[in-house]
């Protein structure tokens, strides 16, 4: 397939998908996450790769979140930024999935490399989450996989205070799995993945499908999230109070907050 804002390549067993707007951070569009989700459906299909690997262009961003512009403006199912479709298809794929995090990782960037199974990150890499600060949420796999990952308490932290963490602090608390330093990356990248990949693939699948079985119901609560976010709470006047704020580098006014 022809993709625009992913470059996906074949490495013997290894398929790497990489987010391609590095003059943008990597965001998501609604197209990149179409072409995600179209590309490791594809990869469903075929036999000749056994891990799949996420990274980004550049070595500045992983990925730092996504953009509503680009969204029909309509309140039909098509206008909503298709995100959660991106993150099953991670999850519904019977093969493991590393994020290979070569920079910053921010709001949907870290949600993306927590979905995903492995994540191994140089040691220059940036990860937070910063919804509330801005003017927008995750209150589903943002939220219940990040849980998972560092328990409750500190996952709350992380979305009340949104804390910058470094790969170090990432890996110290369980948000990721290995870190490498900046130069030994796509090296480290590979190695992992190969040393993954030598294991039998069908049992992997079953390992996988295991450990996501008791997330059945996240994908209901994320999705009414999701919708509830992007046709509604974005367009509130805390919102964007919140968003003007955080670009402006000042304090907002919780005068409008609630309005």
């Amino acid at each position: 397939m022809d993709y625009h804002e992913i470059v996906y390549e074949e490495d013997g067993p290894i398929g790497t998908i990489t987010l391609n707007r590095p003059e943008d951070g990597n965001m998501f569009t609604p197209r990149m996450c179409h072409e995600i989700r179209d590309c490791i459906n594809e990869v469903r299909r075929e036999t000749r790769t056994r891990v799949i690997v996420i990274t980004g262009a550049g070595d500045r961003f992983f990925c730092i979140g996504g953009r509503k512009e680009g969204m029909e403006d309509t309140h039909l199912y098509a206008g909503v930024l298709p995100t959660l479709e991106m993150y099953e298809s991670i999850d519904r794929l019977q093969k493991p999935v590393v994020a290979s995090v070569n920079g910053f990782a921010v709001g949907g960037g870290n949600v993306l490399q927590m979905v995903c199974d492995l994540t191994i990150a140089k040691e220059s890499a940036v990860f937070r989450q910063v919804g509330p600060m801005m003017g927008s949420f995750d209150a589903g796999y943002g939220t219940w996989y990040l849980e998972d990952l560092v328990g409750k308490k500190r996952a709350k932290d992380i979305w009340y205070r949104n804390p910058k963490m470094s790969a170090q602090e990432a890996l110290s608390i369980g948000l990721v799995n290995k870190v490498v330093p900046d130069a030994e990356l796509k090296s480290a990248t590979r190695a992992y993945a190969l040393e993954i990949a030598d294991r039998g693939a069908f049992a992997l699948a079953s390992i996988k499908a295991a450990f996501n079985a008791r997330h059945g119901g996240v994908g209901g609560l994320s999705r009414m999230a999701h919708d509830l976010l992007l046709r509604g709470y974005l367009d509130t006047d805390e919102s964007k109070e919140l968003s003007k704020a955080f670009a402006g580098k000042r304090s907002p006014d919780a005068s409008k907050f609630g309005h």
